[in-house]
């Protein structure tokens, strides 16, 4: 990976990249990239954890959940989960299906690594019936849902900050001994000026954030393959407000390596996870520039209550400890918990071609 930034580096002007050309390469490169290697990355073995991989209940719970949408507004049963990761939260969400609906249903997976489309092969086949594709652009256009969880926090994003009152983009060089080193240049880029425009956010000196531009990218592909049906993203983030708070100055770009935190994200290139949070308002505004209305934002935990998991404790309760159910029902307090992890998680949902409520999808 040194090796090929090395060169990517020393052909580009003025020999640096921006911070999003650094990230496609160490995460997305067809061979070298972290997402693309043949290694474990989620779970204990990994560098990071996922909702999914608590406990198969919030697979369980989405195809109930999906299954009560599609009931209520006659939505064909056609879920697209895109970026699965291991299959685990597919291979919970279609045992439910099965178990519980027996009902036509079509699995769409979107996943550009070949290393997780082999996972999700060998934990999915054969019994379970989905669809594999490498992107939006092979699906042709479906009503149903969309969903993903933790896919926006990692996509490519540009680096700015504000200094003396002027806005730079933060570049990526490197030494002749082969060290990743910061270099700020005037900011000329105009998709970031007018996203910077759009958004209204303000930039107050020395800070420092990230801008997403193939956020937008993402909704626009999204939209064209959903003729109508949901959308439901599960990420971290903040919303312009949350951005503006003094402990938010230096932006939220980090890695994750062997569930370690990492503030330099030029340690480990193609060996290590980089995230950051997204823009909420964003998000939603670019949504309904391509028809994606906001049903509602919820933090995970309140929509995890919403879509019924205090009944899966209620009806899976097991005296012993060490039981299998047991395990299971802990696993579920600690999503709902105001200590969990789902505290640090929103979702939000999206629809196109109809004009809910937020009472209307949930169980009364």
């Amino acid at each position: 990976m040194i090796s090929y930034l090395k060169n990517l580096i020393a052909n580009s002007p003025k020999r640096l990249i921006t911070y999003a050309d650094y990230i496609s390469a160490v995460l997305y490169h067809p061979e070298l990239g972290y997402y693309m290697k043949d290694k474990p990355k989620i779970g204990r073995q990994g560098d990071f954890i996922t909702t999914s991989n608590i406990s198969d209940v919030y697979g369980r719970l989405l195809a109930k959940w999906f299954f009560y949408i599609c009931e209520k507004t006659k939505l064909p049963p056609v879920f697209c989960e895109i970026g699965a990761g291991t299959g685990r939260f597919a291979n919970a969400f279609l045992q439910e299906w099965q178990k519980s609906f027996g009902a036509p249903l079509t699995y769409l997976i979107v996943e550009s690594s070949p290393y997780h489309r082999k996972q999700q092969r060998e934990l999915l086949h054969p019994h379970l019936s989905f669809v594999q594709v490498e992107s939006l652009a092979m699906i042709e256009p479906f009503s149903g849902m969309v969903f993903s969880n933790e896919l926006f926090d990692a996509l490519p994003v540009h680096v700015i900050e504000k200094i003396n009152g002027e806005l730079v983009e933060v570049m990526v060089g490197m030494s002749e001994d082969g060290q990743l080193f910061e270099q700020r240049e005037p900011l000329t880029n105009q998709a970031i000026l007018s996203f910077l425009a759009d958004s209204h956010l303000v930039i107050k000196e020395k800070q420092r954030i990230e801008i997403p531009l193939v956020m937008e990218t993402m909704m626009e592909d999204i939209s064209k393959v959903l003729s109508e049906g949901f959308v439901v993203t599960a990420d971290y983030g903040y919303t312009n407000e949350e951005w503006a708070a003094p402990q938010r100055k230096q932006g939220s770009l980090r890695g994750y390596h062997e569930h370690m935190m990492i503030d330099n994200v030029f340690l480990h290139p193609g060996e290590m996870d980089i995230t950051t949070h997204i823009h909420f308002d964003q998000l939603i505004q670019k949504g309904m520039k391509y028809q994606l209305e906001l049903l509602t934002k919820l933090r995970q935990d309140e929509f995890l209550l919403k879509a019924g998991i205090l009944k899966e404790l209620k009806e899976h309760y097991d005296p012993n400890p060490f039981s299998e159910v047991s395990r299971r029902n802990r696993a579920i307090r600690s999503l709902i918990m105001p200590s969990g992890m789902s505290t640090y998680f929103h979702v939000i949902i999206q629809q196109k071609g109809f004009h809910l409520s937020e009472q209307d999808i949930f169980w009364e």
